[in-house]
């Protein structure tokens, strides 16, 4: 059933148990306890606001505690709207995915169409209401009367992300329904307004439709790649699919199939590869570098300049696994709290030439391209690797990442904050995305893929 397959990817990070309530005096003081970890763990907490609107948004926040206790959603939102406020995509705090599959298993409906954000507007991608008439690929105006971007603007709060470009990205990979619901709560029935493809503008009256059954229809998650290797003629498709893993074995299990692929690829005498990047969430720059080192035409790094803040709370978390005499671990844990530490790894080195990748590399983005594969990405654009091809990335190459992660004492809400501070090979400091040297919309929630098919057509010409 698909709902055991939602269930564990959104519910992974979650113990707390359903129908928890906590007590106001413990919710504050959780409150307390995240505001001054965000300070002291935070690469830099107030890199996009000023610490005077900081202070203000956190006080207005804990007199907003009146009512005895709060459930989990209510919780999670709460503090959301203090980490949010950073405008830091890896300082975030995740969907409250338990208090949403309570909400699901006890028959809860949600709003039922599937929204996607692009260029400023908003389509509709997926119907699953009961109206009958194709709705699919029309705009959306208007939810009872209130303007989309108005709406966007009140569910931003719940979404951390460096700028809207990102938050849209994130609201299409959380999906709308279930941001909305988080938001707004319970309803039966809404009237949109929307212009067809035609340019007429209607209303509409759409009836919610079962959680459970929206979970089915969606068909699973936008970020969810998968390995795979295609031939279309004389071009080669790989996606390396996830880029880390849980289990022990996890890298070297990759490792082997990615040059079990290259392998494949040089006795098929592809002139051309594609590497698809998109709805790829990151991982372990370990992976990445493993991957480009297939075609890599000198030796390389991530980064041009990567450096970490300790903490003390980072600290705790560098002594919980078994080796903390890995080199970067000793350096951490060798330095005083809040100290800035640079960090210079060796370069990578490609592998050698009889295994090497030497036709054309195009590599696959768009803005559902998270960290690492973002990093990733541009580091071949910077190196002249490759071709980027698709859109611009949600996710910025230059960025505060290395993400950890902390539980509040009380509340055991998880939330997951930047100790790192990453400068993409180039230097380029500026906050945007990734730009791709060949521009190709992906309307992302169709059933037509746009950007590898665009290119493909390219190729061939």
């Amino acid at each position: 059933m698909m709902l055991k397959k939602i269930v564990l990817i959104i519910l992974c990070n979650y113990t707390i148990a359903f129908g928890q309530k906590f007590p106001k005096q413990a919710v504050q003081d959780d409150l307390n306890d995240l505001y001054y970890t965000l300070q002291q763990a935070h690469y830099d907490l107030y890199a996009y606001q000023n610490k005077l609107s900081y202070d203000s948004l956190y006080i207005t926040l804990k007199s907003s505690l009146t009512h005895d206790s709060l459930n989990l959603l209510e919780t999670v939102s709460l503090y959301q709207h203090l980490v949010s406020f950073a405008n830091t995509g890896h300082c975030e705090i995740d969907f409250p995915a338990a208090s949403y599959i309570e909400y699901l298993q006890s028959g809860g409906t949600v709003f039922p169409l599937e929204l996607s954000f692009e260029n400023n507007r908003t389509f509709i991608r997926k119907n699953f209401s009961s109206i009958k008439e194709s709705i699919e690929g029309d705009e959306l105006i208007s939810i009872d009367g209130i303007g989309i971007n108005s709406i966007q603007t009140e569910l931003y709060p719940l979404i951390s992300a460096e700028r809207a470009y990102f938050k849209n990205a994130k609201l299409e990979f959380w999906s709308f329904p279930r941001i909305y619901f988080q938001r707004y709560g319970n309803k039966e029935s809404w009237i949109i307004e929307l212009i067809n493809k035609n340019g007429q503008i209607k209303e509409l009256t759409v009836r919610a439709i079962a959680a459970i059954a929206y979970e089915e229809k969606r068909g699973g998650e936008i970020i969810n790649p998968k390995r795979s290797l295609q031939f279309y003629g004389s071009t080669a498709y790989l996606n390396p699919g996830m880029m880390s893993s849980a289990q022990s074995e996890g890298f070297e299990i990759y490792q082997k199939e990615i040059a079990g692929a290259f392998e494949k690829i040089k006795r098929q005498g592809s002139k051309d590869l594609i590497i698809d990047l998109r709805n790829n969430p990151g991982g372990d720059d370990a992976y990445s570098n493993f991957l480009i080192s297939y075609f890599a035409k000198k030796p390389f790094k991530w980064y041009s300049k990567f450096s970490v803040k300790t903490s003390k709370i980072l600290k705790e978390h560098v002594r919980k696994p078994t080796d903390t005499l890995e080199s970067f671990s000793q350096v951490l844990l060798g330095n005083k709290d809040g100290k800035i530490i640079s960090f210079d790894f060796p370069a990578y080195q490609p592998v050698e030439k009889s295994k090497r990748f030497t036709g054309q590399i195009y590599v696959l983005v768009n803005r559902q391209t998270y960290s690492m594969a973002a990093v990733s990405a541009a580091l071949i654009q910077d190196y002249q690797f490759g071709i980027i091809v698709g859109e611009e990335t949600g996710d910025t190459p230059t960025l505060y990442a290395s993400q950890f992660a902390f539980r509040l004492p009380r509340t055991s809400i998880t939330v997951k904050v930047p100790k790192g501070y990453i400068i993409r090979p180039n230097g380029d400091e500026s906050l945007k995305g990734l730009v791709p040297d060949i521009n190709i919309q992906d309307h992302l929630l169709d059933e037509k893929d746009e950007i590898l098919e665009g290119l493909l057509a390219r190729i061939k010409r």
